[in-house]
């Protein structure tokens, strides 16, 4: 699928992600993957739903769903390029997540954030009501040393 504004575009293309961008980005300067190994990076791409954020043949922006596509999505490695933020293409891009036609009839969609509240919130994602019913086990991260 692809979604198109002004010079940018969304697509789910998975022949069009620029694996080697996205890998630096994550690996270098996003802080919930630092120091990610190409090789992991690649297996969780290959099992997601991707979509890449383009100006021309240059990826400009990522995000991915770990999905069942029935129930339930996991939101992860969202980000946008410093360069391209500020003109509102990562809320953009979320608005074109949640009307992907797989994604619409999910339950539930989940995501963590350290700093982008507002921008989940934009596109209807809140705090959860029962906090204390979520639970997770978490490991240090094997690839870090």
């Amino acid at each position: 699928m692809e979604w198109h504004k002004g010079d940018y575009l969304v697509s789910t293309d998975p022949e069009r992600l620029d694996r080697a961008a996205i890998h630096r980005y994550l690996s270098e300067e996003a802080y919930w993957s630092l120091g990610i190994p190409r090789e992991l990076l690649d297996t969780a791409l290959d099992h997601s739903l991707c979509f890449g954020l383009y100006l021309g043949q240059q990826q400009v922006g990522f995000a991915r769903l770990i999905t069942d596509y029935a129930t339930f999505a996991y939101l992860a490695d969202v980000y946008v390029l410093t360069e391209h933020r500020g003109q509102g293409l990562a809320r953009w891009m979320m608005t074109c997540i949640m009307a992907h036609p797989q994604v619409v009839p999910l339950r539930r969609i989940m995501l963590v954030t350290k700093d982008a509240h507002p921008l989940y919130r934009a596109v209807g994602f809140d705090d959860p009501a029962v906090p204390s019913r979520i639970l997770t086990r978490h490991r240090p991260r094997c690839y870090q040393g």
